[in-house]
């Protein structure tokens, strides 16, 4: 019948557009699910040697500083950021606490061997906490993070102060602690936050919100802010301005405002969801951990090349455990097993070759890979701003910049040089559109096939 011609030329031209659709998405569905699979991989198994160290015993003019970290994986400048500023001062003791045995995953792929468990500071074994670091978890509202929010609920009831940074808002809230009050969260996660706990007064556009014992921060880097106020409310304002005065975080001032601007999503921002989306054929970094380097220099890196998704970061180390400058243990792949291929290795926080492990300069020199030193610190220099000039040389200005809204650190000060553009995500985003238009095609063949 000729009167049915145009309705099935139109149902084969939906039908195509559909298939078109289903291809784009589930392509993009297919590299999300990679992009954070590579974000929050599997801890790794481990048990050192040495054991979980003995309990120590907090000086009567020290409080105690426990930094949680989350059993499905925790932000990495959440967590190291605020524990440097509270191992910096002489009047705290900063540990880290997890219900992840023995090993709790942060994100890019750094693993980290906690102090202690939950249940150890319960029995006692551990310092009770005077405050509680909460970074941003990768499933807050999950059960494997029950345990997690029923201790910093209890802790919280006994009269500890709370820091949560960046979306450690997220599991302060679904624990009940923010009803009532005000707080802060990332820009991006305030919307959704507003609707599922409308009984917290959110505020946009600053580092940080205080109310009474409960400090929450802005986006990722704002947790500096906020350690630093608890610094100086429990330390005194001279032990603040020292602590921050050699962090030399750009624009923090000892009382200093604490509005910021409010961030929202803008067209710039399609280069993180490319990134997101398609996460095929980045390079793979190494990451060079060396004993005694800053807990923010080694967070750099994992910080602003996995949170871009602009590279896969991995973590290598002449042995399989490098301790920090203030005793974190991080988890590396030692110099003597199988590593990954590496497109590049670079080393964060040192100056020159002399002071990098000799073992992990031979292993890079037998897989013809360039040591290369990035994020040393110089004289009023925060240990990103380095890091942001690398992202935006060997990725581009765009994706630096994008990273640097998503952690909320002011980077208009930095020169950034680079290409415009992320074009690898875009031209994979550029190949599954044809891919898709190919698709679309397919019911109109399929009908012509068909016919006699």
């Amino acid at each position: 019948m000729p009167e049915q011609r145009p309705a099935a030329r139109l149902a084969r031209g939906l039908r195509g557009i559909g298939l078109s659709g289903v291809t784009v998405a589930g392509a993009a569905a297919a590299g999300v699910l990679t992009s954070m699979r590579t974000a929050y991989p599997r801890p790794p198994n481990l048990a050192p040697a040495e054991g979980r160290p003995a309990a120590r015993a907090v000086p009567d003019d020290r409080l105690a500083v426990a930094v949680v970290l989350g059993a499905s994986g925790s932000v990495i400048t959440d967590a190291l950021g605020p524990y440097e500023v509270f191992a910096r001062s002489p009047r705290f003791l900063a540990y880290t606490v997890s219900a992840s045995q023995p090993t709790a995953m942060l994100s890019g792929g750094l693993a980290v061997v906690p102090d202690y468990s939950l249940g150890e500071v319960d029995a006692g074994t551990a310092p009770a906490p005077d405050v509680i670091v909460v970074p941003a978890v990768a499933a807050p509202t999950g059960k494997k993070e029950a345990p997690l929010r029923q201790w910093i609920a209890a802790k919280a009831d006994r009269g500890a102060h709370i820091l949560g940074v960046c979306n450690g808002a997220r599991l302060l809230a679904a624990a009940g602690l923010l009803d009532g009050r005000r707080a802060t969260a990332h820009w991006s996660a305030l919307r959704s936050l507003q609707r599922r706990h409308p009984k917290v007064s959110w505020e946009r556009g600053q580092r940080y919100v205080q109310d009474d014992k409960v400090t929450t921060t802005a986006g990722v880097t704002s947790g500096v802010f906020g350690a630093l106020r608890l610094v100086e409310q429990l330390a005194g304002a001279a032990e603040a301005q020292r602590v921050g005065r050699e962090l030399a975080y750009p624009g923090w001032v000892l009382d200093g405002p604490t509005g910021i601007p409010a961030q929202r999503w803008g067209p710039r921002d399609l280069a993180y969801l490319l990134a997101v989306a398609f996460p095929w054929r980045r390079p793979t970094i190494g990451v060079g951990l060396l004993d005694g380097a800053g807990e923010l220099d080694v967070a750099a890196p994992f910080e602003l090349y996995a949170s871009s998704f602009a590279a896969h970061t991995v973590p290598i180390g002449a042995s399989d455990i490098i301790t920090t400058r203030h005793g974190l243990r991080l988890v590396a792949t030692p110099t003597d097993a199988t590593a990954p291929d590496l497109d590049r290795l670079i080393v964060p926080g040192v100056h020159t070759t002399d002071e990098v492990d000799p073992q992990l300069l031979t292993w890079a020199a037998d897989r013809d890979l360039q040591v290369e030193l990035v994020g040393g610190r110089a004289d009023a220099e925060f240990s990103f701003d380095a890091m942001l000039c690398d992202l935006a040389a060997h990725t581009d200005r765009t994706t630096a910049q994008v990273t640097a809204k998503s952690i909320e650190y002011p980077a208009h000060r930095l020169r950034l040089a680079g290409a415009a553009w992320p074009w690898r995500p875009t031209a994979l985003f550029a190949l599954t559109l044809t891919a898709a238009l190919g698709v679309s095609l397919l019911p109109a063949a399929a009908t012509r096939r068909s016919r006699p």
